[in-house]
C-alpha cells in the first residue's frame, strides 16, 4: 500500500514517519486491498485550543474509500485514534460482507 503523509504547521520527523507507517501497516494486514493511504497531520497554533493535533486519513480501497480524523493534545495520540476509527469501519465493512455471503 502507497503511503502519502501530508502536513500543516507540522514537521514530519522520521519517528512520527515511522509511527504513521506503523499504523499503516495495521491497517494493511486487515484489508489487502488497501491501495493508498493519505495521511494529513496538522497542528491549530491559534490561541488556547484544547486539541491542538488533528490526523485525517483517507483510505482508498477498491471500491469503497474510508475516512477518519481525530484531534487531540498529543499527535500520537490523534494518529492512533483515527487509525482505531479506520479499524473500526474496516471491521465493519468486513462483517457486511459476511453476513451478504450467508
Amino acid at each position: 500500500m502507497k503511503t502519502i503523509i501530508d502536513s500543516h504547521n507540522i514537521q514530519v520527523t522520521v519517528a512520527i514517519e515511522e509511527h504513521v507507517n506503523i499504523c499503516m501497516k495495521k491497517l494493511e494486514h486487515m484489508n489487502k486491498n488497501a491501495l493508498e493511504a493519505r495521511i494529513h497531520l496538522d497542528r491549530d497554533h491559534v490561541g488556547q485550543v484544547l486539541n491542538k493535533y488533528k490526523c485525517s486519513i483517507h483510505l482508498l480501497l477498491k471500491g469503497k474509500d474510508i475516512f477518519a480524523e481525530d484531534s487531540e493534545k498529543d499527535l500520537y495520540i490523534a494518529i492512533d485514534l483515527a487509525t482505531k476509527k479506520i479499524q473500526q469501519q474496516l471491521r465493519k465493512q468486513h462483517n457486511i460482507k459476511l453476513m451478504q455471503h450467508k
